[in-house]
């Protein structure tokens, strides 16, 4: 499951020879202090945010690791054109007089960016400077969301988010990080402190009936839906039989296996015409006959003793 954690940015911190070493590692050629502008950020937290989710600790230590090296871009948008900067070391920070939904001290994921100071950047800088750039969503995939009370994959128990059972606060719990994909500057915060905006995308092997079954409010719609495609199903079996057997009567010697096989590969539209082509065909190799016919004359005389003759 892929998500996108909102933060913010945080202080502007100044390139000495231990950080640069570190830049240098990623850059191409030795960078100097002059040439680059550094500033930390706040990744993600471990707080319960606005749709019940929450990363676990061990997922944070995970995502710090995955950062290190992800480039900074906006709004999501993965392009080249929009690279501004880079992480170039993360760690899980302590918040210990903030307390988490879940009960626990807040921790957070911190990271040290990067940029290029060059007269393209300036504007980028006094925005950050200025306090107008701050919040940043980061893209990572996870490898399962479980339920904080029973442990189940999230949306299929009776659990609901941001009830409690007992003493448990129910959420929806991201855990095993699977890969950092990038973070972004992004406009609307939507998590407390730490802020969220999430765009979940289908993981490697997800399907659209895993995903719906995930979402406890797209189970009914699917299921509606999957009732709906069986009966499509059932027609367009139920047509494809039907031109068959036209193509049959209509032309001789056709195969009707391979008359089968066509039909298979063949929409609807083009389903009913093939019909139309062939019941026309059909119909003049097989005039259709009236049971009586009063068109011709009997040769016969009817004679008015005719019902006795023997």
């Amino acid at each position: 499951m892929k998500v996108n954690k909102k933060g913010c940015c945080a202080d502007v911190t100044a390139a000495d020879e231990q950080e640069l070493a570190l830049i240098n590692r990623l850059a191409r050629k030795k960078l100097t202090a002059e040439e680059v502008y550094t500033f930390t950020v706040r990744l993600c937290d471990n707080e319960v945010d606005r749709d019940g989710e929450r990363f676990e600790n061990e997922t944070l230590e995970e995502l710090a690791r995955l950062f290190v090296g992800k480039t900074g871009i906006f709004d999501h948008q993965w392009s080249a054109a929009g690279q501004v900067a880079r992480i170039y070391r993360a760690e899980v920070a302590d918040e210990p007089e903030t307390i988490t939904a879940a009960g626990d001290p807040c921790r957070y994921v911190k990271g040290w960016a990067y940029m290029m100071r060059t007269p393209a950047s300036e504007e980028l800088i006094a925005r950050l400077e200025g306090g107008i750039l701050r919040e940043v969503s980061v893209g990572c995939a996870v490898e399962k969301a479980v339920c904080s009370v029973c442990g189940k994959p999230a949306g299929t128990c009776e659990h609901r988010r941001g009830e409690r059972y007992g003493d448990k606060l129910c959420y929806v719990s991201l855990q095993g990080a699977k890969d950092a994909y990038e973070w972004s500057f992004v406009a609307v915060p939507a998590q407390p402190k730490a802020g969220v905006m999430k765009q979940k995308r289908a993981q490697e092997g997800m399907t659209l009936r895993k995903l719906a079954q995930s979402e406890p409010a797209c189970r009914e719609e699917l299921a509606a839906l999957e009732r709906e495609a069986a009966a499509g199903r059932r027609y367009l079996d139920a047509l494809r039989g039907e031109v068959t057997r036209l193509a049959g009567l209509a032309q001789d010697g056709v195969d009707n296996g391979v008359m089968r096989s066509i039909t298979e590969k063949l929409e609807e539209s083009e389903l009913l015409e093939l019909k139309r082509v062939y019941a026309k065909q059909a119909e003049r190799h097989f005039p259709l006959m009236t049971q009586l016919d009063h068109s011709v004359e009997t040769a016969e005389t009817t004679r008015p003793d005719g019902a006795f003759l023997i």
